[in-house]
């Protein structure tokens, strides 16, 4: 194999508390056996994208290998977007909903060759307010949970566990929200509504049974109900769409959502602050990404 192939390395080394150094040694170990030159960059919070996007230009890499969550491989698709390169993941975040999703294994060596070789989706992002979502984003109970999360002083799904048990025992009441997709109007309460172009949370809860990350086509999945059924069919995989009174999944290709109040809202495991009104559009084949 000659030497020329170069694929981008971008590391975000703060990503989920941990130590990276095993996972870049190994990355460098593997280039090596494949003669691929890695271009290593480290994010620092400030002006990443334009440094990714300028490194991208010099170097023309094949690949984009990402060790990161969701966040940073967000980043990295934005920086390049329209460019004809494949991204690989190598899960490294507190949110890895997207690796989740893509069924990536957890074993970094398997990781390493899905990123490497291996076949690729052209994956679709979901743009709200102009924000763009890989995967989940939500508004109401979620979205709460998340802000309580960021707030508090407990990492990692212990931090993650207290904060639910807190958020579902404080939480405000059910909010009224109006659905406009497909030329028709749902007018409903809701404890939580989800923006789903993938089928499940980074803690591995289904939440969205019928979406596919590459269909042209997200999912709005409206919860109007949580008591405690529900809450543990769903933590227990089958989600309960059979039964309206509980949930309503509809796909769209665009939608508006607008709530009595303001309400608590996220983006792919980042809460972005309270909104009462928001607009949604599939934007197809966004980026490709490396499956196993």
């Amino acid at each position: 194999m000659s030497s020329q192939k170069k694929f981008l390395f971008v590391v975000n080394p703060i990503a989920g508390g941990n130590d990276k150094s095993a996972l870049i040694e190994a990355t460098h170990e593997y280039a090596r056996k494949e003669g691929v030159t890695l271009i290593e960059f480290y994010t620092t919070g400030e002006d990443d994208e334009a440094a990714i996007k300028k490194l991208y230009e010099e170097h023309k890499p094949e690949r984009i290998l990402v060790a990161g969550g969701d966040g940073t491989i967000k980043m990295a698709a934005e920086a390049v977007q329209h460019n004809d390169v494949i991204i690989g993941v190598l899960p490294a975040g507190s949110a890895n909903g997207l690796s989740v999703d893509l069924d990536l294994p957890n074993s970094l060596e398997e990781n390493l060759r899905i990123a490497f070789h291996n076949h690729y989706i052209e994956m679709d992002m979901v743009s709200i307010n102009g924000r763009k979502s890989l995967h989940l984003s939500d508004i109401g109970l979620n979205a709460e949970l998340i802000k309580n999360y960021e707030n508090s002083n407990i990492r990692g799904k212990l931090g993650y566990a207290l904060q639910a048990v807190n958020t579902l025992s404080t939480t405000r009441e059910p909010f009224d929200v109006t659905i406009k997709a497909n030329g028709e109007t749902i007018n409903t309460e809701a404890r939580m509504v989800v923006i789903a172009n993938t089928n499940r949370y980074g803690t591995g809860v289904t939440i969205n049974p019928i979406g596919k990350m590459d269909d042209g086509k997200f999912e709005i999945v409206v919860l109007k109900n949580l008591d405690i059924i529900v809450i543990s069919k769903i933590l227990a995989g089958n989600i309960p769409v059979d039964s309206e009174n509980d949930v309503e999944i509809l796909s769209a290709e665009e939608a508006e959502i607008t709530t009595g109040l303001p309400v608590f809202f996220q983006v792919d495991g980042e809460y972005c602050g309270e909104e009462q009104q928001l607009s949604i559009k599939i934007l197809p084949k966004q980026m490709k990404v490396a499956i196993p």
